[in-house]
């Protein structure tokens, strides 16, 4: 009786097919970790534009006019690079006793993100103009918008 060396052919598949399902799973979750390391980024940024905006407008108890060419005429904010990649805008409310960080045309993943994320400097968060407690009212795409009312 002869013995065979090496490998066979289905052996070497079967490695193969490991090999590819392992380089799939790494590459699912460098995607998940990158997407949150960008979203945490952008709350950070979005957090400093609402901690500038407050230091500005507090002092005259009224945020009436507040908008973001306003911010960077103000030195408020350097740019009007949007956070989170969606266009954006800021303005007062009714009453000018308060400001949102309008976020618009947010993705339906980042929309989930933001409506379950709890921050300490946000009132509440308003997703597609319902106040919210949840995601559920994010829908498909890239057409959400997020209003974040500042504290």
């Amino acid at each position: 009786m002869q013995q065979e060396l090496g490998r066979s052919l289905i052996e070497m598949l079967g490695v193969l097919a490991i090999g590819a399902v392992m380089t799939v799973g790494a590459y699912k979750t460098y995607g998940a970790l990158r997407a949150n390391q960008v979203r945490n980024l952008a709350i950070s940024e979005m957090e400093q534009v609402a901690r500038n905006t407050k230091i500005l407008l507090e002092m005259r108890g009224d945020y009436t006019g507040v908008s973001v060419e306003y911010l960077i005429k103000a030195g408020a904010i350097t740019n009007a690079k949007t956070p989170m990649g969606a266009d954006w805008y800021i303005d007062a409310s009714a009453d000018g006793k308060s400001f949102a960080i309008n976020l618009v045309n947010v993705s339906t993943g980042d929309c989930a993100y933001l409506a379950t994320k709890k921050l300490d400097w946000v009132k509440s968060v308003t997703i597609n103009k319902i106040t919210t407690a949840g995601a559920e009212s994010c829908i498909s795409g890239d057409r959400n918008m997020v209003s974040i009312i500042v504290k």
